[in-house]
């Protein structure tokens, strides 16, 4: 498990992650609370959705990149 946090905590995973999060976060952002944005309409509870949002790329990313790298160091084996 200490392997698995040392790989997701590293730089590139992160800035990768982190270029996802940005932009599928915006994406999905724009989808689903365009309308209540465009309206003005947001409050404390549509601005912490709004960051769950973005965190579901970003760990979507992490998960994938360490999966990678750990079979791939595996299939070296």
């Amino acid at each position: 498990m200490s392997e698995w946090i040392r790989l997701a905590g590293s730089g590139p995973v992160v800035r990768r992650a982190l270029k996802y999060a940005v932009v599928v976060g915006a994406l999905l952002i724009a989808i689903n609370h365009g309308d209540a944005i465009a309206r003005g309409a947001i409050d404390g509870v549509s601005l912490w959705k709004m960051g769950l949002t973005v965190c579901v790329p970003y760990l979507v990313s992490t998960f994938s990149s360490v999966g990678a790298m750990v079979e791939g160091a595996n299939a070296r084996r």
